[in-house]
């Protein structure tokens, strides 16, 4: 299997091998998310709205590109509770992966990161309790969102 991204300049696919899939996740930053969670969805366009920099990619957990990832990161591919942020060659989840997005977001956003000082089993029992509940609370869908022609090259497929 192989991973497709699309060059936002040409707007062409291209298709590249596990050697080069280790190389992006190592260069580029990349949110793997629940792509059928309401709440996951809208945490990713938000996201994408405040990333003027270009500086994230994303891929839903269930896609080709999820799926490898995660297997690369030696993550859990079924039932995961949390969404992962890879940069720089290292995975991160729950509250640590949603503080180090902040980072790359415009605005105050950044100014969140502080929180990364706050105890990490309080953060992610915050997160957990959330992820618990997110599709009882924001609903789930049967499939995986299609991201508009104006943001897909953002994501990895």
């Amino acid at each position: 299997m192989q991973i497709k991204i699309i060059d936002s300049i040409t707007n062409k696919y291209h298709l590249f091998n596990q050697h080069m899939k280790k190389h992006y996740a190592q260069t580029f930053n990349v949110v793997l998310f629940d792509g059928v969670c309401n709440f996951c969805n809208n945490s990713i366009n938000f996201a994408i709205k405040r990333d003027k920099k270009n500086q994230l990619k994303f891929a839903a957990m269930q896609s080709t590109a999820g799926i490898q990832l995660m297997e690369q990161y030696g993550l859990p591919v079924k039932d995961m509770q949390s969404f992962v942020f890879i940069t720089n060659g290292v995975a991160h989840n729950r509250s640590t992966a949603a503080l180090n997005v902040c980072k790359y977001l415009g605005g105050g956003w950044p100014l969140c990161y502080i929180f990364i000082l706050v105890p990490q089993f309080i953060r992610d029992g915050m997160y957990n309790y959330v992820a618990k509940n997110r599709y009882k609370w924001f609903g789930k869908k049967n499939e995986c969102m299609l991201p508009t022609p104006a943001v897909r090259s953002k994501f990895l497929v």
